[in-house]
């Protein structure tokens, strides 16, 4: 069996709503897993007006502001498969890992395959809530950010900058798999 470097790269985003297409992602921000000071970011353009006004208010942007200063979406996604490219090197495999992956992996897919052709991180993600609930036993209840930091006493903390969002989660990912680490001895 062939062993590959993996490269795990903590993935986040923020969107004007709860779905791809319909609504626009409107930042990425990421960073390796385990060097978090080697990151990317970006803020696109919106594809529509579409906007669920919650989600909006959360990221801070405004879709007129975007529409102005923010990168096309594929010339986005080249740039991100290019940092993606470098960072897991020859040979290497880039992971995606996210806090509650299924929803920032789905926006990334379908940017990915809509506006660059393919996504440099397949078909899968790691999801950091499911991981942390594996590692603890703990319950789907039990793997809100919140009560993660309570446990793991994280230096970083969440405020929907998306480069910011991933150093965090990146962090508590670490943390979890020291956890498991010692769990095994």
């Amino acid at each position: 069996m062939e062993v590959r470097n993996e490269v795990f790269i903590s993935v986040d985003i923020e969107t004007s709503g709860p779905i791809p297409g319909v609504y626009s992602m409107l930042s990425i921000g990421a960073c390796l897993v385990d060097r978090p000071e080697t990151i990317f970011e970006c803020t696109l353009k919106p594809l529509n007006r579409n906007a669920d006004l919650e989600a909006l208010a959360v990221t801070g942007f405004s879709l007129a502001d975007l529409e102005l200063s923010g990168a096309e979406p594929r010339q986005a996604m080249t740039e991100f498969d290019m940092w993606i490219k470098a960072a897991r090197g020859e040979g290497g495999t880039a992971v995606f890992v996210g806090l509650n992956a299924p929803f920032d992996w789905s926006f990334i897919n379908y940017y990915f395959h809509n506006f660059y052709g393919e996504n440099p991180f397949g078909f899968t993600a790691l999801d950091i809530k499911a991981y942390y609930m594996g590692v603890t036993g703990s319950s789907w209840t039990e793997t809100r950010s919140s009560v993660m930091a309570s446990r793991l006493g994280p230096a970083h903390k969440a405020n929907h900058n998306a480069v910011q969002d991933a150093v965090y989660q990146a962090e508590l990912f670490r943390l979890t798999r020291q956890l498991g680490r010692k769990s095994k001895l």
